[in-house]
């Protein structure tokens, strides 16, 4: 039996939680992780999981074993890292995550760059704009725009997002250019449904205004907002990354240019420091790198 092989179907299927999720994972099907389970609690002759109705769970021999399998794992593809390392090879499949506009925008692009570069390294990109964790999922790592980290998050400072208010040209013909941040209160604010409240927050020097606006239009996705702006829909608060195009052509304009909202940091997350896969480094190394110079990103960080 290939015993590295049972100890990353043990380990994967424990800390995904279900035989199907496992199956996905490795390409092959719920009655063969099943099998490769068997074949582990027979050769240690202790059982590892209990299977119910309800899902599985580790037994207490198994929640022990699989610490002390986790780490078998970790440093043998941290050793197979490091002789690739020594010949100029990463090989192996990396999974990164990322929030769906960001991702179609900008790391899809540098992925492309990045799989030239190592053509036997293969990235399962996976845009959603939920945060997933990335042990649960089997990520490798993933792109985090603001919001609050994990108090165990590990990563790195990539960049720091200017944003700031825009509107179609068409919309402030229509309903006048604001020319204080209280004008706002009179006028519609496209912006995330996930964003607590309906206050906009601003900020020029050391001045700071708050003023609550109206939003006739919610969405939960970046890209249905940049859409929503260019056709007219209102003024919105967006990061530079998003719009920058489109303020190059003059779809969209500045409003209140003197005023900004408080920056994004963009962060790349991974799920350890430790035994990393020599693919993994490569492309924190690569991002690190890229996005020093990408326009809409201020302050890049290694």
């Amino acid at each position: 039996m290939d015993t590295l092989h049972a100890l990353r179907v043990f380990v994967r299927t424990l800390e995904l939680g279900s035989l199907s999720a496992a199956a996905r994972e490795f390409g092959t099907t719920q009655p063969t992780v099943s099998k490769w389970l068997a074949r582990l609690e027979r050769q240690l002759r202790v059982r590892l999981v209990e299977r119910s109705t309800r899902g599985l769970s580790p037994t207490e021999q198994g929640q022990r074993f699989y610490a002390d399998a986790k780490r078998i794992v970790e440093q043998f593809d941290a050793a197979v890292g490091d002789v690739q390392g020594m010949t100029g090879q990463a090989a192996g499949l990396l999974r990164i995550n990322a929030p769906v506009a960001l991702g179609q925008f900008r790391i899809n692009a540098m992925v492309q760059r990045f799989l030239a570069d190592h053509p036997a390294i293969d990235v399962e990109l996976i845009l959603n704009d939920r945060f997933v964790d990335l042990v649960e999922e089997g990520v490798d790592v993933a792109f985090r725009l603001g919001g609050t980290l994990p108090p165990d998050a590990i990563g790195r400072h990539l960049a720091t997002v200017p944003r700031f208010l825009v509107a179609a040209p068409m919309y402030l013909a229509r309903r006048g250019v604001p020319s204080v941040p209280d004008d706002l209160a009179t006028h519609d604010v496209v912006r995330f449904a996930w964003t607590p409240g309906s206050t906009v927050e601003l900020f020029r020097g050391e001045d700071q205004a708050r003023v609550p606006t109206s939003s006739r239009f919610r969405v939960n996705n970046a890209l249905a907002i940049r859409e929503a702006l260019v056709l007219g829909g209102g003024i919105g608060v967006c990061p530079d990354w998003l719009v920058r195009d489109l303020l190059d052509s003059g779809e969209l304009v500045r409003v209140l240019d003197e005023w900004a909202a408080r920056p994004q940091d963009l962060t790349l997350l991974y799920p350890s420091r430790q035994f990393q896969a020599l693919r993994t480094r490569l492309f924190i190394d690569f991002a690190v790198g890229q996005f020093s110079g990408i326009a809409g990103f201020a302050g890049g960080q290694g």
